[in-house]
């Protein structure tokens, strides 16, 4: 007979994978290094989760950050403004910027090839840019202009998020962030 799941070891396990991943990265990632720095093996590993991917899907959809939740009261561009201003800072500074680092890691792997990390990816760009765009819609926005807008917003931020990630410019990304705001607002 099959010893029960300890549910609290598995949530351990899954909150120092995502530790791992933002210290080490994604692209390289192998199962027994990763147990090793875990303090076990890759066969508890696997007991836990069946397979590496698994473990790693599992492990990301704990870092779904709640991005989307900071336009669901939006009605007005004052609103938008603030919520897009916010979604930069959280995806640049504290608890939230570890989650942003990872999913562009996943959305880096997931774009090479359709594997498990291409479905998470996908929903979480999506998620995001139905926030931003039901938002828009509230502030008067067609629904077509308002999701093209939204697209523009979201991809725009995260392309600048990975510039700022790689040249470690914080005051010229801050600078062009500001400016792409409000580039979509004024459409």
């Amino acid at each position: 007979m099959a010893r029960p799941l300890d549910h609290a070891k598995r949530a351990q396990l899954l909150a120092d994978v995502v530790r791992y991943i933002a210290e080490h990265g994604l692209a390289d990632l192998s199962l027994r290094p990763l147990a090793a720095a875990l303090g076990t093996s890759s066969r508890m590993l696997i007991y836990y989760f069946g397979t590496k991917e698994e473990l790693l899907v599992q492990a990301l959809a704990t870092q779904h950050p709640g991005f989307s939740s900071l336009f669901s009261g939006v009605t007005d561009r004052d609103g938008l403004r603030a919520g897009l201003a916010e979604l930069w800072t959280s995806t640049t500074q504290g608890e939230s910027s570890v989650s942003t680092k990872i999913l562009l890691q996943v959305m880096g792997v997931a774009s090479v090839q359709r594997g498990p990390f291409a479905d998470f990816a996908t929903s979480a760009i999506h998620t995001l840019i139905d926030a931003v765009a039901d938002a828009m819609v509230r502030c008067g926005t067609t629904a077509q202009d308002a999701r093209e807008n939204a697209t523009v917003a979201v991809s725009g931020l995260r392309g600048i998020l990975l510039d700022r990630l790689v040249t470690g410019d914080v005051a010229r990304t801050d600078r062009s962030a500001s400016r792409l705001i409000e580039q979509v607002l004024a459409e």
